[in-house]
């Protein structure tokens, strides 16, 4: 779930909790004068003055029983959507159920299912909301109130962009904004700050994209505060992993005061990790540990916190360049850990998709096969006399249509193969990624323990990497990377595992190998990285890299001890000089 969406959810929730005591003011009974100007007054609130928006809400449950049945039923959309901004989806779910079921109005539908569809999807129903979602796909032709096909383009947006579906989740913004009604400012607001949020977790969106500044223009902060300041956190998110961390903490601290004074705790929590890593970048280690450290002591959900996962980035990193290893590694586990359950629900919404797009095409097979039988069968009660004729088509029908099934099952079996080798490999440089590599490692060394093999554990660490980004850009870097995998490549064997553990860090385990044999491997590979020349577009950069060993034979056979000895001895090796390997206590003895 992307961070943008996560705030908006944390955002109702906190602001629900909070506000939760105006539900038990007494207010006065005044009668309604004109119960559908109130309500639709009421309904313009929600975002803009909650509170006030909650005394409207009360003074109509006091006086349901004076409203008529389609006047009830909005009171119901309202109670419904209050009951998912607090978080009580149970609750919430069944109002709008209520809604689609009995209410009787188009519109009405429309809006309660436009509201479900996101609610599954922030509560990572994934097959459900998808399956809503090509139901509500199919109903959008039929859509024409203005404000309601506004909205459902806005959700099928965002559940889209769930399912990796870039291209579609930018497809239906668009069309939201373009749907939003004239003078209708929020619903304008909405769906350019969805659109905002679809190029974000597409990896399509930059400080100077157009439409960045087109949903600030449509968000000011004095009317519409909280897509304002998600747009802010946005932005200076994007400056802060962008390589341009002055412009990042530039716009934080023009936006401090604004942040403290709203309360909103997942802006404030997004411009803490932005602060924290464009500090980190600028050398400020201290602040940016500081900064850090406050999202840790903030986080309080048990949700896949994309905050709390990048704090821990920036307090391993830093630990790591100061040399407290056991510090680094306890912060790197629980990244790891948020990283894996990231990736894991990435995984759960791309299977999801898949299952309920395969499901809708199983049901047109079996609907055009089940045509297709009626149709053979009237054939052969006007036809008597060509019975062998029109039995020898429907069997050929017949098996058409089951070698299109198996076909379908077989190209869906061989996506999840597929999906599942991607699974395992950096994006990058085409090895394991660290999740994988660590299970492997770790199962190939209690297997070596059995039968008493040996086994060497090597991390690498490309020497002033950073520098390399910061004074040739990313894309050099990116090729230094991978040469520096093709030039690993050469010295290792079949049965060797190699991987990327993050950044410019790799890891290899060396399966049946003796001290002297690890070592001559080790330098080998750091003899050839230091004779390896990048050039990109005509500039050529030189690589050295250190690596720190750990042996079977010392550390014994648990991969997390081996890989904090090699971590030691790499350490070491920085200190000694860089462009260097040491093993084991030479390492450590460094540090």
């Amino acid at each position: 779930m992307s961070r943008w969406l996560r705030s908006l959810r944390r955002w109702a929730t906190g602001m629900g909790l909070a506000s939760g005591l105006c539900w038990q003011v007494v207010l006065a009974s005044t009668p309604i004068v004109d119960p559908d100007a109130f309500l639709k007054q009421t309904a313009q609130l929600q975002l803009t003055d909650h509170p006030r928006f909650l005394e409207r809400l009360a003074q109509l449950n006091q006086q349901a029983s004076r409203l008529t049945p389609n006047q009830w039923w909005h009171l119901q959309q309202l109670n419904a959507w209050q009951a998912m901004y607090e978080g009580d989806y149970a609750k919430s779910e069944a109002l709008f159920q209520d809604i689609i079921q009995h209410s009787g109005d188009p519109a009405l539908v429309d809006h309660a299912s436009a509201l479900l569809l996101g609610q599954l999807g922030l509560t990572r129903r994934y097959p459900e909301a998808f399956e809503l979602a090509n139901r509500l796909t199919a109903r959008l032709p039929k859509v024409t109130d203005a404000k309601n096909r506004s909205l459902l383009l806005v959700y099928l947006s965002s559940t889209l962009g769930l399912a990796g579906q870039t291209d579609l989740a930018v497809h239906y913004a668009r069309m939201a904004m373009a749907a939003a009604p004239a003078g209708e400012k929020q619903d304008s607001c909405s769906s350019a700050a969805f659109l905002v949020s679809a190029l974000y977790n597409g990896h399509r969106l930059k400080p100077d994209t157009p439409e960045l500044q087109q949903a600030f223009d449509a968000c000011p902060a004095a009317s519409e505060p909280v897509y304002n300041m998600v747009l802010m956190s946005t932005l200076a998110d994007l400056y802060a992993n962008g390589g341009q961390p002055r412009k990042a903490l530039a716009l934080l601290d023009r936006i401090e005061p604004s942040l403290d004074t709203n309360g909103y705790v997942p802006a404030k929590l997004s411009a803490l990790v932005s602060r924290a890593q464009a500090l980190a970048a600028l050398g400020d280690d201290d602040a940016a540990k500081r900064a850090a450290l406050a999202v840790v002591a903030r986080n309080k959900s048990g949700d896949i916190d994309a905050w709390l996962k990048d704090a821990y980035e920036v307090l391993y990193r830093i630990e790591k360049k100061q040399g407290h290893a056991a510090t680094a590694l306890d912060y790197h586990e629980k990244f790891a850990a948020l990283d894996k359950a990231y990736l894991d629900d990435i995984h759960a919404r791309a299977l999801a998709y898949e299952a309920v797009q395969q499901h809708v095409l199983a049901q047109k097979l079996d609907t055009e096969r089940l045509s297709e039988q009626n149709a053979a069968l009237r054939a052969r009660q006007k036809l008597d006399a060509k019975t062998a004729e029109a039995n020898r088509l429907y069997l050929v029908l017949l098996l058409m249509a089951l070698g299109l099934a198996a076909l379908l099952m077989l190209r869906l079996k061989h996506s999840q193969l597929r999906f599942k080798r991607l699974s395992h490999l950096d994006g990058l440089t085409a090895i394991y990624n660290r999740q994988h590599f660590m299970g492997e490692a770790g199962r190939m060394l209690h297997q070596l323990e059995k039968r008493k093999g040996a086994a060497c554990v090597a991390i690498i660490d490309l020497d002033h990497f950073k520098s390399i980004n910061d004074t040739y850009g990313h894309a050099m870097g990116d090729e230094v990377l991978c040469r520096v995998v093709g030039a690993c490549k050469e010295h290792l064997r079949a049965v060797d595992l190699f991987g990327r553990l993050g950044g410019e860090e790799f890891g290899i385990l060396l399966v049946d190998c003796s001290r002297g044999q690890g070592t001559a491997i080790a330098e080998r590979i750091r003899s050839t990285i230091e004779a390896t020349a990048v050039e990109l577009d005509g500039v050529v950069v030189a690589v050295s890299t250190s690596i720190g060993l750990a042996f079977t034979d010392v550390a014994g056979h648990d991969l997390r001890r081996l890989c904090t000895e090699a971590d030691a001895a790499l350490y070491g090796a920085k200190r000694g000089g860089r462009n260097r390997v040491m093993a084991g206590v030479e390492g450590l003895s460094v540090a």
